[in-house]
């Protein structure tokens, strides 16, 4: 069984430490105050990645601006603007008749397979089999979900 490294044995220290200890590793690690109701596991758990982040580098540059970007439009515009798009699971099959044939995608890791061919994009799939311009989320039935009238009116009271 290869080494532990030293990071792992560190992280794995956190879960033995009493609470005091997790606090000065707090200020150690993040230059700040631990916040005063954080429950301890996700203290651990933060530590832990904070741990790892210098360790092994943080998040890319583009991907902080993007997660800045979506804090400040969730800020601005409340969380009901957050759209975290369709998720898809590969091996995923997506079923849709049109002019009287039955049509299966299949979802793979880096796009779709349909009629033993491989595509980029639903959409592509979509114009294939109907001859036009759709959207091929919108053909294949998984466009965005609403909710009902009345609860988006309970929800805002």
């Amino acid at each position: 069984m290869p080494a532990v490294s030293a990071i792992e044995d560190q992280i794995g220290s956190l879960e033995g430490l009493p609470s005091h200890e997790l606090k000065i590793a707090w200020r150690r690690l993040c230059r700040s105050e631990p916040p005063r109701c954080m429950p301890r596991d996700l203290m651990i758990r933060a530590l832990a990645y904070r741990m790892q982040e210098r360790a092994h580098g943080g998040l890319a540059p583009a991907t902080k601006r993007k997660l800045r970007s979506l804090v400040a439009e969730i800020e601005a515009k409340g969380t009901g603007v957050f759209d975290p798009g369709i998720a898809l699971k590969p091996g995923a099959r997506l079923v849709r008749e049109w002019a009287r044939q039955t049509h299966t995608v299949i979802v793979l890791e880096d796009g779709f397979d349909y009629d033993g061919e491989r595509y980029s994009s639903l959409t592509k799939i979509a114009a294939k089999i109907t001859g036009a311009h759709w959207s091929g989320p919108r053909f294949f039935g998984i466009g965005k979900t609403t909710r009902p009238a009345a609860a988006a009116d309970s929800a805002d009271d």
